[in-house]
């Protein structure tokens, strides 16, 4: 697997019935504390609402995952969010439905139904990106070979994740992982830039 995909930028959606109104906002992510953090934003704009369920899945395997139904019957909520965020094939992506009860009970496939649909609409407003599965590596190297060494970044298409330029430079790269072995290589031939392995 060379590439994942995920979506480029959050997005928002509404979907109502019987006067419940499921608001759905989509975030790509990239860790566990990200996700809560978006959830704690969430849970700060909408205060008074009754439920604030969510589902994700992180990783390039796409391994690591959770669905929380807050409140609402075990599965009716937080199981359909990630079936539509597995449904699109989509890694590092949350999705959060708020709940403001509108005075009728939906029943459980009332409320899979609605959760599914807000998930839905969320996820098709916003592109889908492939993004390289990446390898992390470290560099160290003299600031007179600054300009060598981010030309080999450009080339290569590597992400620059840190960077600290002082006397001596310290950058943290993602080395997509089809041109690994050849990204390596350029940088070896850079002979006092020390290269490791996160």
């Amino acid at each position: 697997m060379d590439t994942y995909n995920t979506i480029e930028k959050p997005s928002m959606a509404e979907f109502k019935d019987r006067g419940s109104r499921f608001i759905a906002y989509a975030y790509p992510v990239g860790d566990t504390v990200d996700v809560k953090s978006r959830l704690q934003q969430v849970k700060k704009e909408h205060p008074k609402a009754e439920h604030h369920c969510y589902a994700y899945r992180l990783g390039v395997d796409g391994l690591q995952f959770r669905a929380g139904d807050d409140g609402e019957p075990s599965g009716s909520a937080g199981r359909p969010i990630l079936g539509q965020i597995d449904s699109k094939g989509l890694t590092n992506t949350a999705v959060i439905v708020v709940r403001y009860f509108g005075g009728t009970l939906l029943g459980v496939p009332g409320l899979i139904n609605a959760y599914k649909t807000a998930t839905a609409l969320a996820l098709q407003l916003v592109p889908i990106v492939s993004k390289p599965v990446e390898a992390r590596y470290t560099l160290h190297f003299d600031y007179t070979q600054l300009n060598d060494v981010m030309q080999v970044v450009r080339q290569h298409q590597m992400r620059v994740i840190e960077q600290e330029t002082q006397l001596f430079c310290r950058v943290v790269v993602g080395i997509p992982k089809n041109r690994l072995t050849e990204a390596l290589y350029r940088l070896g031939e850079l002979y006092t830039v020390e290269v490791k392995a996160q």
